[in-house]
């Protein structure tokens, strides 16, 4: 089950970037007490169509808005979040609120933005229209609207995302093909399958549709992911440690997936294997309740992990868990005066803790004792303090922290000089692209080259963006400029493979020849000279 909270948990962010030294400045401090007013509660969308068969429609917008808003820089509110929400107003899950009950949704979650909507189906066509209420303002947008065939439903929900990001951001430049080009590789079957999946209350059924949609979208993040999870609910902890590993490295869903891989392995006491999993997390977001899982999986080991549990513990210093971890892992060192002193602050925070008593009570007596000695006297008659993992997941911090992190990672880049920040910027949009994240990628590209705009790497990453999205015009523009600017492998593929393409193989081979000129062992050069040598064009 989910712990899901209100959004702004400024004291354990912020205290987690303490942690990480991200911050030096109060400048930097102060953005860490909200979102920026960045915040965004998409609501489902009304279906106005007359056929219930269609209604899954309906939730599936809030599903595709809520990717397509967080590649473009917005901290989105989830379905769990929205249902906390509801149930904390005391109305049903599928309450569909008026205006009043919108704005009242929205505070409680604290969102800056609500995006509402419906959409309608005639003649195998849907049409969509919504609108974006701002809380501070309590104004509503001008109706923002998109059509395509119905079997074409990814066009209209990643059109739609443009229009809002657009519309709540003018500065915005990701191009509105990057969003429309975003959604390949997911049939849309399976999509259907994944969102009625979600929705399913049995957890039968929703295995039943999510397995469905993985058979026609075997590589589908999103319902490995949601498979993983009421797998590990259900308590099918291998088959929920096999599915939630398929989930990319790469992938912004990786992070969850892998803290509930960590949960699954560790209560099949792989206890090696959960360690390395929940490493996988806090290397990246080291969250309190990361860091402290990944420590109880190594003390299930026999390691000392002292040094996480205090980690945790200062993160986090309310919380009496991880103080009594801290004596845990001193006492198993044989510190008893350490030991004394953590479990006493845990008795301060829970002081209905019996285990932490009856501990302190054991080292109170045993205070003058050291090492091995220790552990003996505690642990007589059976006695056996052991410390305690973390199974909720508060998506709504691992959500806000990544999003506050790119928001100093932001603050430090602009401390560096232009050409600085534009070679940091394009690494993290080819870092996205080899995972597939285009609009992520395009975010980063566009972010190097506003500050220089004369990165010739920069310019070749948004010639793949354009290439990738089928604007292959603007992605020869781009190739071109990045080539004027400096000769680069990179951009001379881009050029090849539009070629190869038009059927233009002299042209194709000429750009592969000054590319593998410029990098003899590129694998990419290399695949393309063998794709024209199979194609009977040699190079020049």
């Amino acid at each position: 089950m989910l712990t899901i909270a209100p959004l702004r948990l400024p004291l354990k962010i912020t205290a987690l970037l303490l942690l990480l030294g991200a911050f030096q400045s109060t400048t930097a401090s102060a953005q860490t007490r909200d979102t920026g007013g960045r915040l965004i509660l998409v609501l489902p969308f009304d279906n106005r169509t007359g056929q219930p068969n269609l209604a899954w429609i309906g939730d599936s917008f809030p599903d595709t808005l809520n990717q397509r808003l967080t590649s473009a820089g917005f901290l989105t509110i989830t379905r769990d979040d929205r249902l906390y929400a509801l149930d904390h107003l005391g109305l049903p899950a599928d309450f569909r609120p008026t205006r009043a009950t919108t704005i009242r949704m929205a505070q409680t979650l604290d969102a800056d933005y609500v995006v509402v909507g419906s959409y309608t189906v005639r003649d195998g066509r849907i049409t969509a229209q919504a609108q974006t209420l701002s809380i501070n303002q309590l104004r509503l947008s001008a109706p923002l609207e998109d059509s395509s065939p119905l079997d074409h439903l990814f066009d209209v929900e990643n059109g739609i995302a443009w229009k809002v990001a657009h519309q709540v951001d003018p500065k915005f430049r990701v191009a509105e093909q990057t969003f429309l080009a975003a959604s390949s590789g997911v049939k849309l079957i399976a999509f259907e399958n994944y969102i009625r999946g979600t929705d399913e209350a049995n957890s039968e059924e929703r295995i039943k549709h999510l397995q469905q949609a993985l058979q026609d979208t075997p590589n589908y993040p999103a319902a490995l992911l949601a498979l993983g999870k009421v797998q590990y609910t259900s308590r099918l902890y291998d088959q929920a440690a096999a599915t939630l590993a398929k989930v990319p490295a790469g992938d912004r869903l990786s992070l969850e997936a892998n803290f509930y891989l960590g949960l699954a392995r560790f209560n099949a006491a792989k206890y090696s294997a959960a360690e390395t999993a929940f490493g996988f997390v806090a290397s990246r977001l080291p969250l309190p309740e990361v860091v402290n899982n990944q420590a109880v999986a190594a003390s299930r080991q026999s390691k000392d992990a002292v040094a996480l549990f205090q980690r945790a513990s200062t993160a986090d210093p309310n919380d009496a868990d991880y103080h009594y971890n801290v004596a845990v892992g001193l006492f198993n060192r044989g510190d008893a005066p350490g030991a004394i002193r953590e479990v006493e602050t845990a008795l301060k925070l829970h002081a209905a803790d019996a285990e932490a008593a009856e501990l302190h009570t054991r080292l109170l007596a045993n205070k003058s004792v050291t090492g091995t000695p220790l552990k003996n006297a505690v642990t007589a008659g059976g006695f056996d303090p052991v410390p305690r993992i973390r199974r909720t997941y508060s998506e709504a911090s691992f959500r806000q922290a990544a999003f506050q992190m790119d928001q100093m990672r932001a603050i430090r880049m602009a401390t560096l000089p232009p050409a600085e920040q534009a070679t940091q910027y394009t690494k993290l949009g080819r870092d996205y692209l080899s995972a597939g994240l285009i609009p992520e990628s395009e975010q980063e590209f566009q972010s190097a080259l506003t500050a220089d705009s004369n990165s010739a790497p920069a310019h070749a990453g948004l010639a793949q963006i354009r290439e990738q999205s089928g604007n292959a015009a603007d992605a020869r523009t781009e190739a071109q400029t990045s080539l004027k600017i400096q000769p680069n492998a990179q951009a001379l593929l881009v050029l090849a493979r539009l070629e190869l393409q038009a059927n233009n193989l002299p042209a194709a081979a000429s750009d592969v020849s000054a590319a593998l000129h410029l990098e003899p062992a590129n694998s990419a050069v290399l695949g393309m000279k063998q794709a024209l040598a199979n194609r009977g064009q040699s190079l020049p």
